[in-house]
Protein backbone atom coordinates (compact mmCIF):
# COMPACT_ATOMS: atom_id res chain seq x y z
CA UNK A 1 0.00 0.00 0.00
CA UNK A 2 1.02 3.59 -0.61
CA UNK A 3 -0.30 6.36 1.63
CA UNK A 4 -0.80 10.04 0.89
CA UNK A 5 -1.07 12.64 3.67
CA UNK A 6 0.18 15.72 1.76
CA UNK A 7 -3.41 16.83 1.38
CA UNK A 8 -6.46 14.79 2.34
CA UNK A 9 -5.60 11.23 3.32
CA UNK A 10 -5.39 8.72 0.48
CA UNK A 11 -4.41 5.08 0.11
CA UNK A 12 -3.49 3.20 -3.07
CA UNK A 13 -2.65 -0.37 -3.75
CA UNK A 14 0.64 -1.33 -5.40
CA UNK A 15 -0.96 -1.20 -8.86
CA UNK A 16 -2.21 2.37 -8.25
CA UNK A 17 -5.81 1.40 -7.51
CA UNK A 18 -7.31 3.90 -5.04
CA UNK A 19 -8.85 2.66 -1.81
CA UNK A 20 -12.14 4.11 -0.54
CA UNK A 21 -11.59 5.41 2.97
CA UNK A 22 -14.90 6.83 4.13
CA UNK A 23 -15.45 9.66 6.60
CA UNK A 24 -13.26 12.24 8.29
CA UNK A 25 -12.54 10.15 11.41
CA UNK A 26 -11.27 7.28 9.31
CA UNK A 27 -9.02 9.62 7.32
CA UNK A 28 -7.77 11.21 10.53
CA UNK A 29 -6.82 7.80 11.93
CA UNK A 30 -5.00 6.84 8.74
CA UNK A 31 -3.16 10.17 8.75
CA UNK A 32 -2.10 9.71 12.38
CA UNK A 33 -0.77 6.22 11.64
CA UNK A 34 0.93 7.18 8.35
CA UNK A 35 2.62 10.17 9.97
CA UNK A 36 4.61 7.65 12.04
CA UNK A 37 4.80 4.52 9.86
CA UNK A 38 6.20 1.38 11.42
CA UNK A 39 5.95 2.81 14.95
CA UNK A 40 3.81 1.46 17.76
CA UNK A 41 1.41 4.22 18.78
CA UNK A 42 -0.41 4.23 22.09
CA UNK A 43 -4.19 4.26 22.00
CA UNK A 44 -4.28 7.50 24.02
CA UNK A 45 -2.13 9.25 21.39
CA UNK A 46 -4.36 8.08 18.54
CA UNK A 47 -7.50 9.10 20.44
CA UNK A 48 -6.07 12.59 20.95
CA UNK A 49 -5.13 12.82 17.26
CA UNK A 50 -8.53 11.72 16.00
CA UNK A 51 -10.94 13.33 18.50
CA UNK A 52 -8.89 16.15 19.99
CA UNK A 53 -9.86 17.53 23.41
CA UNK A 54 -13.40 16.06 23.31
CA UNK A 55 -13.11 12.28 22.90
CA UNK A 56 -16.24 10.10 23.09
CA UNK A 57 -17.31 8.57 26.39
CA UNK A 58 -15.93 5.13 25.48
CA UNK A 59 -12.89 6.38 23.58
CA UNK A 60 -11.03 3.06 23.65
CA UNK A 61 -14.01 1.20 22.22
CA UNK A 62 -14.57 3.91 19.59
CA UNK A 63 -10.91 3.63 18.52
CA UNK A 64 -11.18 -0.16 18.24
CA UNK A 65 -14.25 0.19 16.03
CA UNK A 66 -12.48 2.79 13.87
CA UNK A 67 -9.42 0.55 13.46
CA UNK A 68 -11.67 -2.32 12.40
CA UNK A 69 -13.27 -0.11 9.72
CA UNK A 70 -9.88 1.04 8.46
CA UNK A 71 -8.66 -2.56 8.24
CA UNK A 72 -11.62 -3.39 6.04
CA UNK A 73 -10.45 -0.66 3.66
CA UNK A 74 -6.68 -1.11 3.58
CA UNK A 75 -6.42 -4.77 4.60
CA UNK A 76 -6.16 -6.46 7.97
CA UNK A 77 -2.42 -7.00 7.62
CA UNK A 78 -1.82 -3.28 7.09
CA UNK A 79 -2.44 -2.42 10.77
CA UNK A 80 -0.91 -4.39 13.62
CA UNK A 81 -2.29 -4.54 17.13
CA UNK A 82 0.54 -3.94 19.60
CA UNK A 83 0.59 -3.71 23.38
CA UNK A 84 -1.61 -0.75 24.23
CA UNK A 85 -2.03 0.52 20.68
CA UNK A 86 -1.58 0.03 16.94
CA UNK A 87 1.04 0.28 14.20
CA UNK A 88 0.82 0.91 10.46
CA UNK A 89 2.86 -1.77 8.69
CA UNK A 90 4.60 0.44 6.15
CA UNK A 91 8.03 1.76 5.32
CA UNK A 92 8.48 5.55 5.52
CA UNK A 93 9.12 5.61 1.77
CA UNK A 94 5.57 4.26 1.28
CA UNK A 95 4.18 7.56 2.66
CA UNK A 96 4.29 10.64 0.43
CA UNK A 97 5.38 13.01 3.23
CA UNK A 98 8.45 10.95 4.08
CA UNK A 99 9.23 10.30 0.43
CA UNK A 100 9.03 14.05 -0.16
CA UNK A 101 11.54 14.66 2.63
CA UNK A 102 13.95 12.10 1.15
CA UNK A 103 13.80 13.62 -2.32
CA UNK A 104 14.03 17.20 -1.04
CA UNK A 105 17.11 16.35 1.02
CA UNK A 106 18.76 14.67 -1.96
CA UNK A 107 17.96 17.65 -4.14
CA UNK A 108 19.39 20.11 -1.62
CA UNK A 109 22.57 18.04 -1.37
CA UNK A 110 22.90 17.89 -5.15
CA UNK A 111 22.70 21.69 -5.32
CA UNK A 112 25.31 21.97 -2.55
CA UNK A 113 27.49 19.65 -4.63
CA UNK A 114 27.17 22.04 -7.62
CA UNK A 115 24.90 19.73 -9.63
CA UNK A 116 21.85 21.90 -10.34
CA UNK A 117 20.57 19.58 -13.09
CA UNK A 118 20.25 16.66 -10.66
CA UNK A 119 18.90 18.98 -7.99
CA UNK A 120 16.15 20.28 -10.26
CA UNK A 121 15.04 16.77 -11.22
CA UNK A 122 14.91 15.54 -7.61
CA UNK A 123 13.08 18.61 -6.38
CA UNK A 124 10.55 18.42 -9.21
CA UNK A 125 9.76 14.85 -8.13
CA UNK A 126 9.43 15.95 -4.51
CA UNK A 127 7.17 18.91 -5.22
CA UNK A 128 4.93 16.81 -7.49
CA UNK A 129 3.83 14.83 -4.41
CA UNK A 130 2.06 17.81 -2.82
CA UNK A 131 -1.71 17.89 -3.34
CA UNK A 132 -2.74 20.39 -0.68
CA UNK A 133 -2.06 21.39 2.93
CA UNK A 134 -0.07 18.74 4.76
CA UNK A 135 -2.04 16.57 7.20
CA UNK A 136 -5.29 18.19 6.13
CA UNK A 137 -7.34 15.54 7.97
CA UNK A 138 -5.45 15.86 11.25
CA UNK A 139 -6.23 19.28 12.79
CA UNK A 140 -4.70 18.28 16.14
CA UNK A 141 -1.24 17.85 14.56
CA UNK A 142 -0.58 21.54 13.95
CA UNK A 143 3.09 21.27 14.90
CA UNK A 144 3.82 18.43 12.49
CA UNK A 145 1.85 20.17 9.73
CA UNK A 146 3.82 23.40 10.23
CA UNK A 147 7.11 21.49 10.02
CA UNK A 148 6.01 19.84 6.78
CA UNK A 149 4.98 23.22 5.33
CA UNK A 150 8.40 24.66 6.22
CA UNK A 151 9.98 21.76 4.34
CA UNK A 152 7.75 22.55 1.38
CA UNK A 153 8.88 26.19 1.40
CA UNK A 154 12.52 25.11 1.64
CA UNK A 155 12.10 22.77 -1.33
CA UNK A 156 10.43 25.47 -3.44
CA UNK A 157 13.19 27.93 -2.59
CA UNK A 158 15.90 25.37 -3.39
CA UNK A 159 14.23 24.51 -6.70
CA UNK A 160 14.27 28.18 -7.68
CA UNK A 161 17.92 28.41 -6.60
CA UNK A 162 18.67 25.49 -8.92
CA UNK A 163 16.99 27.38 -11.76
CA UNK A 164 19.21 30.40 -11.11
CA UNK A 165 22.29 28.17 -10.89
CA UNK A 166 21.38 26.70 -14.29
CA UNK A 167 21.76 30.20 -15.76
CA UNK A 168 18.03 30.87 -16.10
CA UNK A 169 17.37 33.67 -13.58
CA UNK A 170 14.66 35.18 -15.78
CA UNK A 171 12.64 31.95 -15.55
CA UNK A 172 13.05 31.84 -11.78
CA UNK A 173 12.05 35.44 -11.11
CA UNK A 174 8.24 35.12 -11.43
CA UNK A 175 8.22 32.29 -8.90
CA UNK A 176 10.62 34.15 -6.65
CA UNK A 177 8.49 37.29 -6.76
CA UNK A 178 5.34 35.38 -5.81
CA UNK A 179 7.04 33.42 -3.05
CA UNK A 180 8.78 36.52 -1.69
CA UNK A 181 5.45 38.36 -1.52
CA UNK A 182 4.02 35.50 0.57
CA UNK A 183 7.08 35.37 2.85
CA UNK A 184 8.43 38.92 3.11
CA UNK A 185 10.53 38.19 6.21
CA UNK A 186 12.26 35.10 4.81
CA UNK A 187 15.74 36.57 4.39
CA UNK A 188 17.34 33.60 2.51
CA UNK A 189 14.47 33.77 0.02
CA UNK A 190 14.78 37.53 -0.36
CA UNK A 191 18.55 37.22 -0.85
CA UNK A 192 17.99 34.63 -3.58
CA UNK A 193 15.58 36.99 -5.35
CA UNK A 194 18.11 39.84 -5.23
CA UNK A 195 20.82 37.57 -6.66
CA UNK A 196 18.50 36.44 -9.44
CA UNK A 197 17.70 40.06 -10.32
CA UNK A 198 21.41 40.87 -10.39
CA UNK A 199 22.16 37.81 -12.54
CA UNK A 200 19.42 38.93 -14.95
CA UNK A 201 21.06 42.36 -15.26
CA UNK A 202 18.29 44.11 -13.32
CA UNK A 203 20.40 45.77 -10.62
CA UNK A 204 18.13 48.80 -10.23
CA UNK A 205 15.16 46.50 -9.54
CA UNK A 206 17.27 44.57 -7.05
CA UNK A 207 18.07 47.80 -5.17
CA UNK A 208 14.39 48.73 -5.10
CA UNK A 209 13.53 45.24 -3.85
CA UNK A 210 16.11 45.52 -1.07
CA UNK A 211 14.61 48.83 0.04
CA UNK A 212 11.17 47.19 0.29
CA UNK A 213 12.54 44.17 2.15
CA UNK A 214 14.46 46.34 4.60
CA UNK A 215 11.39 48.49 5.26
CA UNK A 216 9.29 45.38 5.99
CA UNK A 217 11.88 43.91 8.35
CA UNK A 218 12.42 47.17 10.23
CA UNK A 219 8.69 47.87 10.45
CA UNK A 220 7.62 44.40 11.58
CA UNK A 221 10.62 43.19 13.56
CA UNK A 222 12.25 46.42 14.66
CA UNK A 223 15.73 45.34 13.50
CA UNK A 224 17.93 45.80 10.45
CA UNK A 225 18.22 43.00 7.86
CA UNK A 226 20.77 40.28 8.55
CA UNK A 227 24.40 40.44 7.46
CA UNK A 228 23.85 38.46 4.25
CA UNK A 229 21.26 40.90 2.93
CA UNK A 230 23.22 43.95 3.99
CA UNK A 231 26.40 42.72 2.35
CA UNK A 232 24.47 41.84 -0.79
CA UNK A 233 23.06 45.37 -0.81
CA UNK A 234 26.59 46.72 -0.70
CA UNK A 235 27.55 44.56 -3.68
CA UNK A 236 24.54 45.82 -5.62
CA UNK A 237 25.49 49.43 -4.87
CA UNK A 238 28.97 48.84 -6.23
CA UNK A 239 27.62 47.18 -9.38
CA UNK A 240 25.18 50.06 -9.87
CA UNK A 241 27.87 52.68 -9.28
CA UNK A 242 30.18 50.97 -11.74
CA UNK A 243 27.51 50.74 -14.43
CA UNK A 244 26.72 54.43 -14.10
CA UNK A 245 30.34 55.55 -13.87
CA UNK A 246 29.74 56.96 -10.39
CA UNK A 247 31.96 56.61 -7.34
CA UNK A 248 31.20 53.65 -5.16
CA UNK A 249 28.84 54.23 -2.27
CA UNK A 250 29.40 52.25 0.90
CA UNK A 251 26.31 51.14 2.79
CA UNK A 252 26.32 51.87 6.54
CA UNK A 253 25.97 48.56 8.36
CA UNK A 254 26.58 47.30 11.84
CA UNK A 255 29.23 44.55 11.88
CA UNK A 256 28.23 41.32 13.65
CA UNK A 257 29.32 40.95 17.25
CA UNK A 258 30.30 37.64 18.78
CA UNK A 259 28.98 34.48 17.19
CA UNK A 260 25.43 35.67 16.48
CA UNK A 261 25.98 38.28 13.80
CA UNK A 262 22.90 37.45 11.76
CA UNK A 263 21.12 40.73 12.66
CA UNK A 264 22.01 44.13 14.01
CA UNK A 265 20.03 46.01 16.57
CA UNK A 266 20.25 49.40 14.89
CA UNK A 267 22.24 51.58 12.55
CA UNK A 268 26.01 51.70 12.61
CA UNK A 269 28.75 53.62 10.89
CA UNK A 270 31.08 50.92 9.64
CA UNK A 271 30.86 49.81 6.05
CA UNK A 272 30.29 46.32 4.69
CA UNK A 273 33.45 44.55 3.61
CA UNK A 274 34.08 43.93 -0.07
CA UNK A 275 33.44 40.34 -1.11
CA UNK A 276 36.50 38.24 -1.77
CA UNK A 277 37.74 37.87 -5.32
CA UNK A 278 35.92 35.40 -7.50
CA UNK A 279 32.38 34.79 -8.57
CA UNK A 280 29.59 35.62 -6.14
CA UNK A 281 27.47 32.53 -5.50
CA UNK A 282 24.17 32.63 -7.31
CA UNK A 283 22.18 30.49 -4.93
CA UNK A 284 21.09 31.19 -1.39
CA UNK A 285 21.45 28.90 1.60
CA UNK A 286 20.42 25.32 1.02
CA UNK A 287 18.00 23.87 3.57
CA UNK A 288 19.39 21.12 5.76
CA UNK A 289 18.79 17.47 4.98
CA UNK A 290 15.57 16.00 6.26
CA UNK A 291 15.83 13.30 8.89
CA UNK A 292 12.68 11.31 8.17
CA UNK A 293 12.64 8.28 6.00
CA UNK A 294 15.25 5.88 4.77
CA UNK A 295 16.99 5.52 1.43
CA UNK A 296 15.21 5.09 -1.89
CA UNK A 297 13.77 1.53 -2.05
CA UNK A 298 14.77 -0.43 -5.16
CA UNK A 299 11.23 -1.66 -5.76
CA UNK A 300 7.90 -2.26 -4.15
CA UNK A 301 6.35 -5.69 -4.14
CA UNK A 302 8.15 -6.65 -7.30
CA UNK A 303 6.72 -3.68 -9.16
CA UNK A 304 8.39 -0.37 -9.95
CA UNK A 305 10.38 2.30 -8.11
CA UNK A 306 9.03 5.77 -7.45
CA UNK A 307 8.95 7.56 -10.80
CA UNK A 308 11.40 10.39 -11.35
CA UNK A 309 8.66 12.77 -12.38
CA UNK A 310 5.10 12.31 -11.12
CA UNK A 311 2.59 14.93 -12.24
CA UNK A 312 -0.11 13.70 -9.87
CA UNK A 313 -0.54 11.59 -6.77
CA UNK A 314 -0.24 8.68 -6.99
CA UNK A 315 2.10 7.91 -9.90
CA UNK A 316 0.35 5.60 -12.32
CA UNK A 317 3.34 3.28 -12.73
CA UNK A 318 3.28 1.83 -9.21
Amino acid sequence: MRYGILGTAQAHRSDGTPVALGGSRLRALLTALALRPGRALAADLLIADVWGPEPPADATGALQALVARLRRSVGRDAIDSVHGGYRLCADPSDVDLHRFEELAAEGAQALADADPVKAAALLDDALALWRGPALADLPEAAGEAARAERGHLDARRTRLAAEVALGRPGQALPGLAALSADHPLDEPLQALRLRALRAAGRTAEALDAYASVRAAIVDRLGVEPGLELRNLHGELLRVDAGSEGRPEVAEPVVPPSGSGGGRSGGRGTETAARPSAGAVPVTGPVPGRATCGRGRPPSWAGRTTWPRSAPTWPPTAW
